[in-house]
């Protein structure tokens, strides 16, 4: 056992909780999910040992557990990016603790911006895949793989059995859904340029943003289904030649929070079932 699960164990079993099968990433701007759930316990990541706080606007940088619908869940409000230190360990320790605390399955958000010609923002993609453009893997070194392979199988990184729930809901929300795009991770904290965002497009990337990788490469190795999904918030670089702005990030997102939460919620009391 580590440090941060050591204490976060501690503090389930004073309130007399238990950790649940899911767990779930609330990205950029997506804080407000937590107004959908009956929180039984709060943790400021700050005050778990070994964990770094969020620096970043919009996230809160804390663990919440709680119910949606039917369904407990253990959040992680906002989370850490590679670009705040240059250390992978502070953005996966989280991840790492989810998955040594016993949490099955993992959802996950980002706000990105739109390489794909026919996302427009307020679009949600659900992830199929991604590409690893960060330079650097959160498994290297033996120190940082803690439980798990060296060498985990990245096949299905996003479970085939969580993105089919994913898709058969898409049809009956308000948001514009498409249906399986591939994510590719950047380092940042700078936006991509023009010529970079032609070259992702000419890998195959519909999205493009500075997280998820590293956290889907560990709940991965820790054997965590994982499901994913993109707030396509802006048009990247080039694709129509406007500036971008983490101000207009915030703005999109606030334009289809309400929806984006209840098709999250409506998602997760499809989980229990799949078990």
């Amino acid at each position: 056992m580590t440090e941060p699960v050591d204490y976060l164990e501690e503090q389930l079993q004073t309130k007399g909780l238990s950790t649940p099968e899911t767990a779930m990433v609330l990205g950029s701007g997506l804080g407000g999910m937590t107004d959908e759930m009956e929180i039984d316990l709060s943790v400021s990541y700050e005050d778990v040992p070994g964990l770094s706080a969020s620096t970043v606007e919009g996230h809160a940088g804390r663990f919440v557990l709680g119910t949606v619908g039917d369904v407990t869940v253990l959040g992680m409000d906002g989370r850490v990016h590679y670009y705040e230190s240059g250390d992978m360990a502070p953005i996966v320790a989280p991840i790492r603790t989810l998955g040594e605390l016993g949490c099955q399955r993992l959802l996950i958000t980002n706000a990105a911006g739109g390489v794909n010609a026919d996302f427009d923002p307020g679009d949600v993609m659900l992830i199929e895949d991604h590409l690893n453009m960060m330079g650097t893997n959160p498994l290297l070194g033996r120190a940082g793989l803690g439980d798990g392979p060296m060498f985990p199988d990245m096949t299905n990184a996003y479970s085939p059995d969580l993105l089919a729930e994913a898709r058969d809901l898409a049809g009956d929300s308000d948001l514009t859904i498409h249906d399986g795009g591939v994510y590719a991770g950047m380092m940042g904290p700078s936006y991509e340029t023009p010529a970079e965002i032609e070259m992702l497009d000419t890998l195959g990337a519909d999205a493009v943003g500075m997280s998820t990788v590293p956290e889907t490469i560990v709940a991965n190795q820790l054997g965590m289904d994982v499901v994913g999904m993109s707030t396509i918030t802006n048009y990247a670089a080039g694709v129509v030649g406007d500036p971008l702005s983490h101000e207009e990030v915030v703005e999109t997102i606030e334009t289809i929070e309400d929806d984006l939460r209840a098709y999250v919620s409506t998602l997760l009391q499809r989980f229990p079932e799949l078990e």
